[in-house]
């Protein structure tokens, strides 16, 4: 690995007045906003776009400049922008909008580099519109919701010279490298079994379709909210938070974590495509996903890299309250991972066990290894996991022809971000009773014939109909082939194609 080179010092800023012009959001703007503004020069403009998670990334930028926040939610922005005033009341948002097409048609040229953070729906439209306007991004986890969208960022990475980042933060973590070097040492031998889970899901799955329709809040723009996903009235079973348990909006435990707790296991196993996947789950609806899944991923072997061979590997991964079993080489009472998962490396010669985010990894039996500590030869992060932000920001302030790229840019966060959202169709597809045969490179399941059909459970409810308590499902027979593509390359809402 190459030394990083020096961040050079680059006027990214128009540093002309900025003066605050009638916004999609009135009478919560910071005080101060209206008068002509001059920014630091050398200091990037951001905007964030989703101000949920979207508010956390911002705090760690904030060595830059934050010029427009925009949400969907006139509610969420007030109290943002109330937030913001309170936590830095030396600084000044210009802009708040509720329509990012609006933000960038009015402003774009005064921004550097967006942060987004929509739901899971939204991330591929959004992140696409800001590439193909030089904007360089910063997107939150998982990068897209389908497999199809994550092969357009992968290719809109390399069409435009912008820098990008994956909203993982432990792939900038000093525990992700440390069990990378450790792994290519050799330390643990070759390594055919891996097992990852985590806590998740913490909000409700296996959802029927609400049925009432409660009016919309007044200061909810529902139409953008939806974006590319099908019309379907306002309901607060969406909106705020629980869009991750339903499957138009959102990519249930699977998609929520596995972009923290697999990197590990991608990048120390040097793995891109399965060739093979098979899952198995509790109670699940064709509108919301299942409380608890397992799902294996069988990739071939690859190269040998440095001191270890590569292996054909098995990861199953496991959620809501899965576990796999337990090592013998813990003891008794020893923290298997942390509150919100782990994951488990089984080596021909040893063992190594970490947290979620690549946090805290151990060789097992800890007591024996309590001193073991791999040399460290891949770049080191400033802050590590709190330095994923900055370490973006560091690339969008260097030329891109020498840029050194960030831990989960586009190249590297889109193939990895296409094998998360796969599992969660494989999840649906459990019903066809087979190993499920996948083509990457294609984006296809090659042993699931024409014609072939698959019972989907349409609605799940508790039956008290006969004064004796039961499950009652309602299912749906439908072609297999068809449903498999349209979740692996769903169809867009009217005016949301995603187009390079």
């Amino acid at each position: 690995m190459s030394e990083q080179p020096e961040i050079p010092r680059r006027d990214f800023i128009k540093s002309t007045a900025i003066i605050a012009t009638a916004l999609a959001v009135p009478a919560v703007l910071t005080a101060g906003c209206e008068e002509e503004k001059k920014w630091p020069e050398g200091k990037l403009n951001i905007a964030v776009i989703g101000l949920g998670m979207g508010f956390g990334n911002m705090k760690n930028c904030m060595d830059e400049n934050i010029v427009a926040l925009c949400d969907v939610d006139n509610q969420r922005m007030k109290g943002r922008l109330e937030e913001f005033k309170k936590d830095y009341p030396d600084k000044t948002v210009p802009y708040d909008y509720q329509d990012y097409k609006k933000m960038f048609a009015e402003i774009g040229d005064q921004i550097d580099a967006v942060i987004i953070a929509t739901p899971d729906h939204n991330h591929a439209i959004v992140t696409l519109e800001a590439m193909k306007l030089g904007k360089n991004v910063y997107c939150q986890k998982p990068l897209t919701h389908s497999v199809y969208e994550s092969r357009i960022l992968t290719q809109a990475a390399e069409k435009y010279p912008v820098a990008t980042q994956m909203g993982n933060q432990g792939a900038s973590g000093e525990g992700t490298a440390w069990i990378c070097e450790s792994i290519w040492n050799g330390d643990i031998g070759e390594i055919k079994e891996v097992h990852a889970w985590t806590n998740r899901p913490i909000w409700p799955q296996c959802l029927n379709r609400p049925e009432d329709t409660p009016r919309k809040p007044s200061g909810l723009d529902w139409d953008i909210w939806l974006g590319p996903a099908p019309q379907r009235p306002y309901s607060p079973w969406y909106h705020p938070w629980s869009w991750r348990g339903w499957f138009d909006f959102g990519t249930g435990a699977l998609g929520d974590m596995a972009c923290h707790i697999l990197d590990p296991v991608m990048r120390s196993l040097r793995l891109k495509y399965p060739t093979g996947i098979q899952a198995s789950s509790s109670k699940w609806t064709i509108e919301s996903p299942a409380e608890s899944e397992k799902i294996t991923y069988l990739f071939p072997e690859r190269e040998k890299y440095k001191n270890v061979e590569m292996p054909a590997v098995e990861v199953t991964w496991y959620d809501g309250g899965l576990m796999p079993n337990r090592p013998l080489e813990l003891k008794d009472g020893e923290p298997m991972g942390d509150s919100d998962g782990g994951v488990l490396f089984v080596g021909s010669k040893g063992k190594i066990i970490c947290g979620c985010y690549g946090k805290d990894p151990k060789r097992l039996p800890t007591d024996e290894f309590k001193d073991y500590s791999p040399t460290i030869n891949v770049r080191l992060v400033p802050g590590g996991i709190g330095g994923h932000e900055k370490d973006w920001i560091r690339a969008c302030k260097e030329d891109p022809a020498t840029r050194v790229k960030t831990k989960s840019h586009f190249g590297y966060a889109g193939p990895f971000n296409e094998v998360v959202v796969m599992g969660t169709v494989a999840a649906r597809l459990s019903g066809l009773r087979r190993i499920l045969k996948w083509d990457g490179e294609n984006m296809k399941f090659t042993n699931i014939k024409e014609g072939e059909k698959i019972r989907i459970p349409k609605i799940v409810k508790l039956d008290n109909s006969k004064n004796v308590p039961r499950y009652k499902t309602e299912y749906e027979v439908i072609d297999a082939l068809e449903y498999a593509e349209s979740l692996i390359k769903r169809k867009p809402r009217k005016g949301w194609e995603l187009e390079l």
